[in-house]
């Protein structure tokens, strides 16, 4: 099987996209699947869940210059300015972080998590690109193509030299150019959501954005050779508040109407348990207890995995 690229997305921020990605991943490296981070998210979330930030400054953040950071930015970078030949374009395994302490956990499982992180100027790429996409009006549809396809070029370079199972992609709470390069890139697309009114009322508006996007993106090819059709892979409620056993009133009617698209395991609310992970590193499935609430919590992610994983198995 060729290794599935997944984008991970939702309008809205605060919905556990970030949280749900990492534990994701970590449960299917736990499990023996070879898994690869992509954060491109500015907010650095996934990439301060595995990496603390003064060893991320140190190591990876660069000094300010062009081409100085090992950050999906610097990737980011090449492309926005390639054009001019002034920054040559980085392969992306040269920015996957070696020697990440999840390793402790999941390679005793023949597993593999590894993370290309991002960085907080990852921000301001988008006008970078945008104004690459504009520059010249006679190859609207051509730079349309190199600019949202890029990333999707290289995660295929990237995949001829690993053996990944699986990439999860972190994608920005909108819908910019960054964004748009990884729905491109990707096989599936996963919405993680609360439910209530704001999390739930730009889940339709997403879709209909992504599919706005491949038509585009398709009827810019000069030929039917590369055409994209990422799937949808369905709505995951999380940050659910439980009351004898199921989600509190409140919240029904919101995962009653999407129902039909939702994934059947749903994750219950606790900021403390998912809040402390990312100081230690390690993403709360990895640490089983039979301790309550935590060990229902452990027990919810791992069925998400299942879940998930029957429709990556699934996907084209």
């Amino acid at each position: 099987m060729k290794v599935k690229v997944i984008s991970v997305i939702n309008y809205k921020g605060g919905v556990g996209k970030t949280t749900l990605t990492a534990n994701l991943a970590a449960e299917l490296a736990f499990r023996g699947k070879r898994v690869l981070l992509l954060d491109a998210d500015s907010q650095c979330s996934l990439t301060f869940s595995f990496l603390s930030p003064k060893w991320h400054e140190e190591n990876l953040s660069g000094d300010g210059e062009p081409g100085s950071d090992r950050t999906i930015k610097h990737w980011f970078d090449a492309i926005a300015i390639n054009d001019e030949g002034e920054l040559p374009r980085p392969k992306l395994s040269d920015l996957i972080v070696p020697n990440l302490d999840v390793h402790s956990k999941v390679r005793g499982q023949n597993g593999a998590l590894d993370l290309i992180p991002s960085h907080m100027e990852l921000i301001n790429v988008d006008l970078d690109l945008a104004y690459t996409l504009s520059t010249s009006p006679n190859r609207v549809k051509p730079r349309f193509v190199k600019v949202h396809g890029e990333f999707r070029t290289a995660l295929a370079e990237l995949a001829k030299e690993s053996d990944y199972d699986v990439a999860l992609i972190d994608c920005p709470p909108n819908f910019n150019i960054v964004t748009k390069n990884g729905i491109v890139a990707s096989d599936g697309i996963l919405i993680p959501a609360k439910p209530d009114y704001l999390s739930t009322l730009g889940i339709n508006y997403l879709r209909r954005n992504l599919d706005r996007l491949v038509t585009e993106y398709n009827a810019s090819l000069p030929s039917d050779k590369g055409k994209i059709n990422p799937n949808f892979m369905g709505v995951v409620f999380t940050m659910i508040q439980i009351r004898s056993q199921q989600p509190i009133r409140a919240l029904r009617e919101y995962i009653a109407r999407h129902k039909l698209e939702a994934f059947e395991v749903q994750i219950r609310e606790n900021k403390t348990i998912f809040a402390d992970a990312p100081e230690s590193r390690i993403p709360v499935v990895l640490n089983p207890t039979t301790q309550k609430p935590y060990a229902d919590i452990v027990q919810e992610l791992k069925s998400l995995a299942n879940e998930f994983w029957g429709k990556v198995r699934k996907l084209p």
